[in-house]
């Protein structure tokens, strides 16, 4: 049976761009996601390219994301692949944040913790396996224009939790990355920008990077696929700024 690689996340965006990847790869994908007409049209999208599986998953329900990481095992016997992409964005300044607003980033990495434990387990029984998470430039560097102190908090834990999962799993032969991008052009940003829009709004961010451009989901896939896949056989606890240079300097 092929390796299997879980992706929580993956019906949009750099989750469903490096599902492409790894089917291609020879890998047999399960996407998380959303319970929505996207999972799917997701499937639909991607079967041609190989084996493919969609479960619908409210992460911030503790008790689904409990019985999810309970029957793991069952769902992915052959786990050696795991990507947390699943995120959300909405800038909003601190003084008006409520409780909702920080809950709707935390809870992404509460079941990323737990989801994260049962797969490591599964992977150790395996024989090893490796583990990327998406992190987030904001966690690196505040940008004014776009305030996101809760996005940012959950952001920068994430990157904490992918280097002490590195030391922690070693051991067991699995390894734990995380990429950190700038702006992007995916569908996060709907919850603000019209989704018709966001590919005009995010051109005005294009000299934001010195490279010149926002980023695509290609551009942060083909990095986690290298992240995921051995040729990266020697990484484990880093945090990769893939930003088109935001984080060298500025223009």
């Amino acid at each position: 049976m092929a390796n299997q690689a879980l992706i929580i996340g993956g019906t949009t965006g750099m989750g469903k761009a490096t599902a492409e990847l790894l089917l291609k790869d020879g890998i047999e994908v399960i996407i998380i996601g959303r319970p929505n007409k996207n999972l799917d049209k997701t499937k639909e999208e991607l079967s041609s390219l190989g084996e493919v599986k969609t479960i619908a998953l409210d992460l911030s329900n503790l008790a689904s994301v409990q019985d999810f990481s309970g029957s793991l095992k069952d769902t992915a016997p052959n786990l050696k692949y795991l990507l947390n992409a699943a995120g959300y964005f909405s800038p909003k300044p601190f003084l008006e944040h409520t409780e909702e607003d920080y809950d709707i980033y935390h809870d992404f990495n509460k079941a990323f913790f737990f989801i994260t434990q049962a797969a490591s387990k599964i992977m150790k029984e395996n024989g090893g396996g490796s583990i990327v998470n998406i992190g987030s430039m904001w966690a690196k560097q505040a940008i004014k224009a776009t305030p996101s102190s809760a996005y940012s908090m959950a952001k920068a834990g994430l990157h904490s939790f992918t280097q002490h999962l590195a030391m922690e799993l070693a051991e067991y032969k699995i390894r734990v990355n995380a990429v950190s991008p700038a702006v992007v052009v995916t569908p996060i940003y709907s919850s603000f920008i019209e989704e018709d829009k966001i590919e005009e709004t995010l051109q005005g961010f294009n000299d934001f990077h010195p490279i010149g451009r926002v980023g695509r989901p290609n551009d942060i896939a083909k990095t986690i696929q290298f992240l995921l896949l051995d040729n990266s056989s020697w990484v484990t606890g880093a945090v990769w700024d893939i930003d088109g240079g935001v984080m060298a300097g500025r223009n």
